[in-house]
């Protein structure tokens, strides 16, 4: 079975395991750990920012940002399909008391002008008070922000007296598609997160940066939301393996997922290679009248495994440990559980 779903299926390599169990440690939550240590002041020198806090998960460094940003009755601005909105269980009314508000938008992307009609049309007892940005943009279809359109909108935020949040779970695929060093997004929010146990292949973690005031405030939220630990070097030690190793490899993520995606067009299925920017296609198999799960199902069958990207539309994952052999399968295996015929068998690249 190949698995496509999600690059969250990412698993360890073997040499990240095992700096994971060379890993000096201490005690996290006395601030103790060497490697926690070494992690959050690279992580913030990577990102443009002063400091940085390790955190088990991205979507919890994501709701420490927006509680540290606002204040309960704050509306919260964001792209209509935005992670925090939709996949995070509401976390930013039940936590924050936020109001959440999502807009349309073009590619995951939104336009100065919907922030200033937004804030000229918000009230007093509930106060526009920050945008949440994410890049890439996952239900997008792993979509990048020019650096800058990103500039601009962040440059209208501030002249509303908007915090701005960086979501950049994936920001580092981004960085790699754009090219431009992630300090260029990063530096620009109030706040920025980073995951790692997507497409960087870690077991787990994220990182929360910003100024060293606001990041001194988080560690409040840390304890607060349980994310506070032990012995985490161990973890930590995995991502600065990352760090080291697989971010400029996420270039192969992108040249695999653009070459699934002209092999599915290539057999008729609906799928537009221009917006493959990262590492997802979207398959729209709405427009051709089946039903998402039932796609998912048809397309099991066949022995892959793919995800959902948005409502009626498929999302086909590619990260580490997805070979070039494995999307000459998938190109052949998917259109035909759609009922599409492939033609003649995408060959993988020969090694040179």
């Amino acid at each position: 079975m190949i698995d496509l779903r999600s690059d969250t299926a990412t698993k360890p390599t073997s040499e990240m395991r095992a700096a994971m169990a060379a890993a000096e440690v201490g005690d996290e939550q006395q601030r103790e750990d060497p490697t926690v240590n070494e992690l959050q002041r690279r992580a913030a020198e990577l990102l443009g920012q002063e400091a940085a806090l390790f955190l088990p998960t991205a979507t919890m460094a994501n709701q420490i940002a927006l509680k540290i940003l606002t204040r309960p009755g704050c509306l919260l601005i964001a792209e209509e399909r935005t992670h925090v909105l939709i996949y995070e269980a509401g976390g930013p009314a039940v936590h924050s008391g936020l109001v959440m508000r999502g807009l349309p938008g073009v590619a995951g992307r939104l336009a100065p002008e919907q922030l200033r009609e937004i804030a000229k049309t918000s009230e007093d007892l509930e106060p526009a008070s920050v945008v949440v940005l994410e890049n890439t943009h996952r239900s997008a279809g792993g979509r990048v922000w020019p650096v800058d359109e990103f500039a601009r909108v962040v440059a209208t935020a501030r002249d509303l007296g908007l915090a701005v949040h960086l979501d950049g779970a994936r920001l580092l695929n981004a960085s790699v598609a754009a090219s431009v060093p992630p300090a260029e997004y990063g530096r620009l929010a109030d706040t920025v997160t980073v995951c790692f146990s997507k497409g960087l292949g870690c077991p787990l973690g994220a990182v929360l940066a910003g100024s060293a005031e606001r990041i001194e405030a988080a560690w409040q939220g840390k304890f607060l939301f349980g994310g506070a630990m032990r012995q985490a070097g161990i973890v930590a030690a995995a991502a600065l393996y990352a760090l080291d190793h697989h971010v400029e490899r996420l270039a192969e993520d992108h040249r695999r997922a653009r070459r699934l995606a002209e092999g599915l067009a290539a057999a008729g299925l609906p799928v537009d290679p221009n917006t493959v920017e990262t590492n997802f296609v979207g398959v729209d198999v709405g427009s051709m009248g089946i039903d998402a799960a039932e796609a998912r199902e048809r397309i099991a069958s066949e022995g892959v495994l793919v995800g959902a990207l948005r409502p009626g539309v498929l999302r086909v994952a590619t990260y580490l440990g997805i070979s070039d052999e494995d999307v000459g399968r998938a190109v052949e295996a998917i259109p035909r559980a759609l009922g599409v015929q492939s033609p003649i068998r995408t060959a993988a690249p020969r090694a040179r």
